[in-house]
Formats: C-alpha cells, structure tokens, sequence
C-alpha cells in the first residue's frame, strides 16, 4: 500500500530554516504529483506548496512565497520542502500528500494520499 512517512520537523527560532522530507513507497514515485500541506492548532488544514511529476512546475502558497521551496527526487522517491526566514504563524503540522497524475494540484480535496505528518514550531 502507499506510505507517505515525512521527517525534518523540530523546534527553530524565528529567522532559522529546516528542511523536510517526504519519502513515498508502495507507487511509481514519478507518476505522483507531490503536495506539502500544514495545520495550525484550530486551523483548517492549508495548501503550502506543490510540484508536478517533474519538479519543472511548482505553486506555492502566498504566505510562504519566497521563503520556501519545494523540490523532488523521483530516484529517490522523496520530496522536499525547504524553509528558510521562518516565522511564528509557520508553526504547524506539515504534512505531505501524493496524488496519481503528472499534474500539479493545489487543494486538499485533490490529493488520495497522505503522510502522518511532522510538526515544526518556531520561538519568537
């Protein structure tokens, strides 16, 4: 069966950086657009970044453009999400998810499957 299991979450101080990583089994990695979402405690789950079968299409969320960036290795049948100047309002569960097309897809409800989720928080 598909597992999405992602890693990399922890604790940073405002302005710091870490990088997370989704690593897929049980697919045909390339055949999978790839979605980083977060959750917020009381928030609704939200669209942070995304990329096609390629990683050559890629869409971010307003709030993270130019801060984050999201980045594939179909040989290693994981996904990236590098943050950088990171920001209180960033603390959440990020989690990853796939869907079967070589498309890229923004909203929650496009994705089949999804990670367990790693939590990243960030001090003032």
């Amino acid at each position: 069966q598909v597992q999405l299991v992602e890693s990399g979450g922890g604790l940073v101080q405002t302005g710091g950086s870490l990088r997370l990583s989704c690593t897929a089994s049980g697919l045909t990695f390339k055949n999978y657009a790839m979605g980083w979402f977060r959750q917020a405690p009381g928030k609704e789950r939200e669209f942070v970044a995304a990329t096609n079968w390629s990683g050559g299409s890629t869409n971010y969320a307003t709030s993270v453009k130019g801060r984050f960036t999201i980045s594939r290795d179909n040989a290693k049948n994981t996904v990236y999400l590098q943050m950088n100047s990171l920001k209180p309002e960033d603390t959440a569960v990020y989690y990853c998810a796939a869907r079967l097309s070589l498309s890229i897809f923004t909203r929650r409800d496009e994705y089949h499957y999804w990670g367990q989720g790693t939590q990243v928080t960030v001090s003032s």
